[in-house]
């Protein structure tokens, strides 16, 4: 049995490759979903010599079937937003704790004690979105803040202004977490010029604005929000892991997390860094459910294992946090 505190204390390079691997052989014995994809592709842990050799499901699955490595009880089944009559994802999580510690030590790794931080939230409230993993992850950062001041606020942007001038005067650290459209509003409504908060927008546009680049999107927040960069929150329903870019949209993973590119079109090629593919996704804390997960999103990995998103597969359908608060 895989210990969960072998996938946070990863180091290295080899230390990720020995857990994947462990953690691929545990999937490919309690996952019935992943177990037949692996039998249609004839690959087998005896087969299996390194990470890229480890076969990817594809995310779709999460929508037709129910996708689990654990006979554990179901203690929480995290949605996918979507339009009307349309499938969402099902992400059923048998071990919050899991997820909790995934998310926390996240965060720790790119910005520290998430106490010294007033979480500001322009995302529905987790009484609102049950179903997501987002508003769940945020809804304990603001319980793990133990500021009096963080909050939800996306239907209270005259309040939400009143205490970013506030708390940044004071020389308090701020994170301000929301989906773009609402950033949009509140910058078009209000101007800043904030020297200790963190602007950080998680997507969303589709159905709410007309849809813009990211660096137009980037570029209009800085102004709006006196920044000279906006931080951007990479992750889905499907993954218990988020990746975080501290500005110009260039993502890196925690330890436990990897990303890699596959020719978009032969979808079991991998190709090489620095080339646009279909992004792949290894997110060792999905234990209960498939860590190997081939997305619709497309994207660049660099040499040194930072990416980034460069749009979607045409035939994918809308889906992810910008629908979220239609």
């Amino acid at each position: 049995m895989i210990n969960q505190q072998d996938i946070f204390s990863i180091a290295s390079e080899e230390s990720f490759t020995e857990v994947a691997l462990k953690v691929f052989k545990f999937q490919f014995e309690n996952n019935p979903v992943y177990r037949s994809f692996c039998d249609l592709l004839y690959k087998h842990p005896s087969d299996i010599t390194c990470v890229e050799d480890i076969p990817f499901l594809p995310i779709q699955f999460f929508k037709s079937h129910q996708v689990l490595s654990s006979t554990s009880n179901i203690q929480t089944t995290f949605t996918s937003s979507g339009t009307t009559g349309s499938t969402t994802s099902k992400h059923h999580i048998t071990n919050l704790n899991l997820y909790k510690e995934s998310f926390r030590k996240g965060f720790q790794q790119f910005y520290g004690n998430i106490e010294d931080y007033v979480i500001l939230a322009l995302l529905p409230s987790y009484l609102e979105r049950q179903g997501s993993s987002l508003v769940y992850m945020v809804n304990d950062m603001i319980t793990q803040s133990k500021h009096p001041e963080s909050g939800f606020y996306l239907d209270n942007i005259s309040e939400l202004k009143e205490q970013l001038i506030s708390l940044d005067s004071n020389g308090q650290k701020v994170l301000l977490i929301g989906v773009s459209f609402a950033l949009l509003d509140l910058v078009e409504a209000y101007k800043f010029q904030l020297k200790h908060t963190i602007v950080m927008e998680t997507g969303g546009m589709k159905g709410r604005r007309k849809e813009i680049i990211r660096d137009e999107l980037h570029s209009i927040l800085k102004k709006g929000f006196g920044v000279d960069s906006i931080h951007s929150e990479y992750g889905m329903t499907e993954l218990l892991s988020q990746a975080y870019s501290k500005g110009n949209g260039i993502f890196k993973c925690p330890n436990w997390m990897k990303v890699l590119t596959r020719d978009p079109e032969d979808a079991l090629t991998l190709q090489k860094r620095q080339k646009t593919g279909g992004i792949n996704i290894i997110d060792l804390a999905n234990l209960n459910s498939c860590s190997f997960i081939a997305t619709q999103d497309l994207g660049r990995v660099a040499t040194n294992n930072s990416f980034e998103i460069i749009g979607r597969f045409d035939a994918s359908d809308v889906r992810g946090c910008n629908l979220m608060v239609l």
